[in-house]
């Protein structure tokens, strides 16, 4: 039954892709927003986003990684990383060349960081923005393991609490897959989170390889400067994430020269369920402002209910203009003169 329930979830999310989208409710104009889950999750934890920014009119594909959420792949059959990322991979191919101006919002959560970011070396001219929320974000020019090291390092052995390291049966795949524990989760992902959820999530969650030995994730020259770094990345900071602490998520942003960076508050490390409309309005702000290299406005969000705060980090020019959202949940945001 709980395999049922998450290929119906799954089916309904990726669904979207597929499906004319409305005029948005707000009016403007509609956008391509690629949704990758994080570790031992799947396509299935963003239906709430994915419900909301449909309703708005855009267009969601969320995507499930091979041997996660309804995938038919087992977890023993996913030999490398590039095999695990392949269905992202394989949507950003299949789309028509940039000419027709469709480029889309690439959003990563949690360890679907590391996928968005291969993503984004190998098609950066069909990206119009890559959104790291509370995600994994390896710098050019270092491995993209390096990155889970430092984090394994920073939060400590005992950190996972009831997760379980489980044994590997295929001899080709480096390392062990791990399930998260229903006490993990509980305090380090989901503690903001309905608990209706939280039962959900412990139905659905599948056993998964960071693949930190793979070739792929150990090549210190994967990720150029010309490619990933010529990206618009945003890195969406959760303040009240425990799985990845705030002070974590700080390190990666400082080590990546030119990163956006936006807070929200209020949300736990799975932001798009405890505060999916929120977390909405903030992708279609971000969207609305997604040309890189030219002289596209830089943007600043204040809260208009103390949730959403965003900033540069660099100084700003005074501000020149003001526009709000027209969603139910308005964010207020600032717009700067561009340098």
């Amino acid at each position: 039954m709980a395999i049922s329930c998450m290929m119906m979830m799954s089916q309904a999310a990726s669904s979207t892709a597929a499906m004319a989208p409305r005029d948005g409710e707000g009016g403007g104009r509609r956008h391509h927003f690629v949704l990758v889950h994080g570790l031992c999750h799947g396509a299935w934890c963003w239906y709430r986003v994915a419900t909301a920014l449909r309703r708005a009119g855009h267009r969601v594909t969320a995507l499930d990684m091979a041997a996660a959420g309804a995938s038919p792949a087992r977890v023993d059959e996913v030999r490398t990383f590039e095999d695990y990322s392949r269905p992202l991979l394989a949507a950003l191919a299949a789309l028509l060349p940039s000419g027709d101006g469709e480029r889309v919002v690439l959003v990563g959560h949690s360890h679907g960081g590391f996928s968005v970011a291969l993503a984004a070396e190998r098609f950066p001219e069909r990206l119009a923005a890559v959104v790291f929320l509370t995600a994994s974000m390896p710098p050019v020019g270092r491995a993209m393991a390096n990155t889970t090291d430092e984090y394994v390092s920073f939060v400590g052995a005992d950190f996972f609490l009831d997760s379980r390291v489980l044994e590997q049966t295929n001899p080709d795949i480096p390392g062990n897959p791990e399930i998260f524990g229903p006490n993990f989760m509980a305090q380090k992902l989901y503690q903001l989170s309905p608990p209706e959820d939280l039962t959900l999530a412990l139905s659905l969650i599948r056993p998964a390889n960071r693949f930190t030995g793979d070739a792929l994730m150990r090549d210190a020259g994967l990720l150029t400067k010309e490619r990933y770094g010529s990206t618009r990345r945003v890195f969406v900071v959760v303040e009240d994430d425990h799985a990845i602490p705030v002070e974590f998520q700080r390190r990666m942003v400082a080590e990546n020269p030119g990163v956006e960076v936006v807070d929200i508050a209020g949300a736990d490390h799975m932001a798009m369920i405890s505060k999916p409309a929120k977390l909405a309005d903030l992708l279609v702000i971000l969207a609305r402002y997604q040309e890189p290299g030219t002289n596209a406005p830089s943007l600043v969000v204040q809260p208009s209910m103390s949730h959403v705060r965003a900033r540069r980090r660099r100084p700003h020019p005074p501000l020149s203009t003001t526009h709000h959202s027209s969603s139910p949940t308005a964010v207020s945001f600032v717009i700067h003169a561009p340098h």
